[in-house]
C-alpha cells in the first residue's frame, strides 16, 4: 500500500507539472498534499510498531508570524529555537528531544525518508530535504518526556517549497499544538489544515497568542465557530497567551501547566492502524477519480476494439466468404482435386509431357514458389488489407471525435497521435501477417480436396466419371497452370474443368458432403483469420496502446495495480501494516 500511495503522489506530482488550468493545478496540489500526509502517516505506524517504542511527539504548528519558535522556547524554557520578525525565517523542522536522549530517536530518520537529519547549526536555507534533531539544555515542568518539535508555517507564498517538511512532522505528531495570533486565527490557510488533521486523530491544542486585554472571549468564540465549521469533533482546550513585558515572551497561564502532560497520558497506539485505514478511505475517491477517468477511457478504447474487430469481420463474410463471385479458397480446393483425379494408365504419359514442358517452373515450385503464386494473385489477402486499412482510419476518425469532448480529452487526443504515428508499421505487420495466414492456410485446402477424393473413391462410377472429364487438356493443365502463377486464383470461377467438376459434385450423391467440406472449410478460415489476424495481429496489437501514452501527461496505473491496492485496504478490515 505504501508503494502505492507513493506512486499515486509521484504521478500526481508530474502530471501537476505540465497541467495548464489553474483549477487542476489547485486541486492536485491538495491531492498531492494529503497523499503526503498519508505516507507520512503510514509511516508513523512502522515507527510504532518498531520496538522500542517511539518517543512522544509533540508538533507546534500554525501560520506565518504566529509566534510558534517563541512558543517553543516557553515550553523548553530556554532559547534553543531561534526567532525572527521576519516571516519564513523557520523553514526546517526542528526537534528538540525533552528529557528524551538524541540516540534514542534513531526511528526518526527512517521515519523522514529521504530527509536528512542534521544539527541545527548545519542547517541551510540552501537545502530544505533535512531536518535538525537536538537536546535540549533543561528540563521544563510544562512539558512530559518527548521530542518537541518547531514547524515552519504553511501559509506563506515560499511555503509550497518546505511544506514537504511541515506535512512531515504534522503527520508525526501525538499532539499538535496549534498556535495563531489575534490578526491570523480567522485565515482560511489555518482552518484548511485543520480539516485536514481531523482524520489523524490528534489531540490538540489551540494557543492563542500576542493577546490583548479584554479580546480574549470573543476571540474564543469566533475560534469556537470556526472549529465547528472546520471539524466534527469536540472543540479543543485554548490556551491564551499574553506578552509579558519583563521576558519579552508571551507566559503560559499557571493553571494550564499540566496540560500538555496530562494529553501526552492520553496517548495511546492501539487505534493507530485503525485511523491509518480510515484516512485511506476518507481520501481514496478524491485520489483516484482522475484513474478512474483513465480506466473509463480505457475501457472505452477497448469496446471501441471489440466493434472494430466485429465490424471487420462482418466486411469480411460479407465481401469474401459470403460473396458469390469473389469467395476463392473452394475453388482452390477443386482446383488441387484435378491434380488427384488422375487416369490411371493415362496419368504417367500426362505428366511426362508436363515434366518436359514445365521443368523449369516446377523447379521453382519446388522451392515454394507454388503457395507464392496463390498469396501474390488472392483477392483475399488484397481485400483484408483494405479491411485493415479502413479500420484504423476509422478508429482515428473515433479518437478524434472523443478528443473534441469535454472528459478526458487529452488521453483521447494523445491516443489518436499515437495511433496515427503506428498506422503505418501496424500495416506492415499486419500485411506480413496476411501473407503467412494464406501460405499456411493452403494445408487445410488441400486438405479439403484429399478428403473430396476419399468420398469419391467410395462412388467408382462418378469418380470414373469425373477423371473422364480430367482428361480434356484444359483439366490437365489448369492446376498447373494455376500453381505457377499463370492465372489468377480469381479465374477459376470461370475456368471450364472446374465448372464441369463442381457442377457433377453438386448434382452427385456426394453433393450434401461436398457443401459440408466448403461449409468446413470456410468456418475455419472465419476462425483463422479472426484469431491470428483481426485478434492477434491488429486488436492484440492495438490494445496496449494506451500505455505508450506520455507518463509526464498521464497516471498511466493499470487496472490490476489499482484492484492490488483495493484489495490491501479490503483486507485488512481491523488496520493497516503497510510497511
Amino acid at each position: 500500500m505504501l508503494e502505492f500511495i507513493q506512486l499515486l503522489k509521484q504521478r500526481y506530482q508530474t502530471i501537476l507539472q505540465q497541467a495548464h488550468l489553474e483549477s487542476v493545478k489547485t486541486v492536485y496540489q491538495q491531492r498531492i498534499d494529503q497523499l503526503l500526509m498519508a505516507e507520512a502517516f503510514l509511516r508513523k505506524g512502522a515507527l510504532i510498531d518498531s520496538t522500542p517504542l517511539p518517543s512522544l511527539q509533540i508538533a507546534v504548528v500554525g501560520p506565518t508570524q504566529a509566534g510558534k519558535s517563541t512558543l517553543v522556547n516557553v515550553l523548553l524554557q530556554s532559547g534553543a529555537a531561534g526567532v525572527s520578525p521576519l516571516a519564513g525565517y523557520t523553514v526546517h523542522p526542528q526537534g528538540f528531544c525533552h528529557r528524551v536522549r538524541r540516540e534514542d530517536c534513531s526511528g526518526l530518520q527512517r521515519y523522514f525518508g529521504r530527509f536528512q537529519q542534521l544539527s541545527p547549526t548545519q542547517l541551510s536555507k540552501d537545502r530544505l530535504d533535512c531536518y535538525a534533531l537536538a537536546e535540549a539544555d533543561s528540563a521544563s515542568a510544562l512539558l512530559p518526556d518527548c521530542v518537541l518539535w518547531d514547524t515552519p508555517d504553511f501559509d506563506s507564498i515560499d511555503s509550497a517549497t518546505y511544506r514537504e517538511g511541515v506535512i512531515r512532522t504534522i503527520a508525526l505528531a501525538d499532539v499538535v499544538v496549534l498556535v495563531v495570533s489575534k490578526e491570523k486565527y480567522a485565515d482560511q490557510s489555518v482552518w484548511d489544515m485543520m480539516a485536514a488533521l481531523e482524520a489523524l486523530r490528534q489531540p490538540t491544542v489551540i494557543c492563542l497568542n500576542k493577546l490583548s486585554e479584554g479580546s480574549e472571549a470573543l476571540i474564543v468564540h469566533s475560534l469556537q465557530e470556526k472549529w465547528q465549521l472546520a471539524r466534527k469533533d469536540p472543540f479543543p482546550e485554548v490556551v491564551p497567551l499574553y506578552y509579558q513585558k519583563q521576558s519579552g515572551l508571551p507566559c503560559w497561564p499557571v493553571a494550564q501547566q499540566s496540560l500538555l502532560p496530562r494529553l501526552a497520558s492520553q496517548v495511546s497506539y492501539k487505534k493507530h492502524a485503525r485511523y491509518e485505514q480510515e484516512l485511506l478511505h476518507y481520501y481514496w475517491p478524491q485520489w483516484l477519480e482522475p484513474i478512474a477517468q483513465e480506466h473509463q477511457a480505457l475501457q472505452d478504447w477497448q469496446q471501441m476494439l471489440e466493434q472494430m474487430i466485429k465490424q471487420a469481420l462482418d466486411n469480411y463474410q460479407r465481401d469474401f466468404l459470403n460473396h458469390p463471385h469473389h469467395y476463392e479458397t473452394f475453388q482452390v480446393a477443386m482446383a488441387e482435386l484435378l491434380t488427384l483425379l488422375e487416369i490411371p494408365g493415362l496419368a504417367g504419359i500426362m505428366a511426362g509431357t508436363r515434366r518436359a514442358l514445365t521443368w523449369p517452373v516446377r523447379q521453382l515450385m519446388k522451392l515454394g514458389r507454388r503457395k507464392t503464386a496463390l498469396t501474390e494473385t488472392s483477392h483475399e489477402v488484397a481485400l483484408l488489407h483494405q479491411i485493415a486499412e479502413h479500420a484504423l482510419l476509422q478508429m482515428t476518425d473515433k479518437l478524434r471525435d472523443k478528443a473534441e469532448e469535454h472528459q478526458q480529452r487529452l488521453w483521447w487526443r494523445d491516443m489518436s497521435a499515437l495511433l496515427r504515428g503506428r498506422r503505418q508499421e501496424l500495416l506492415l505487420e499486419f500485411d506480413g501477417a496476411v501473407r503467412h495466414y494464406h501460405l499456411t492456410f493452403q494445408q487445410d485446402v488441400e486438405s479439403a480436396a484429399h478428403r473430396l477424393y476419399r468420398k469419391l473413391q467410395e462412388q467408382p462410377l462418378l469418380l470414373n466419371s469425373l477423371r473422364a472429364t480430367r482428361v480434356t487438356t484444359d483439366a490437365a493443365m489448369i492446376a498447373l497452370a494455376l500453381n505457377t502463377g499463370g492465372i489468377g486464383v480469381h479465374d477459376l470461377v470461370i475456368a471450364p474443368s472446374l465448372l464441369t467438376v463442381t457442377s457433377l459434385l453438386a448434382e452427385s450423391a456426394i453433393g450434401s458432403y461436398m457443401h459440408s467440406v466448403e461449409a468446413d472449410l470456410k468456418r475455419n478460415q472465419l476462425n483463422q483469420v479472426k484469431q491470428a489476424l483481426f485478434i492477434e495481429a491488429l486488436r492484440d496489437k492495438l490494445l496496449p496502446l494506451p500505455t505508450q501514452l506520455s507518463g509526464l501527461s498521464h497516471f498511466n496505473i493499470t487496472p490490476e495495480q489499482l484492484q492490488d491496492a483495493e484489495n490491501q485496504l479490503k483486507e485488512k478490515r481491523h488496520g493497516l501494516r503497510l510497511l
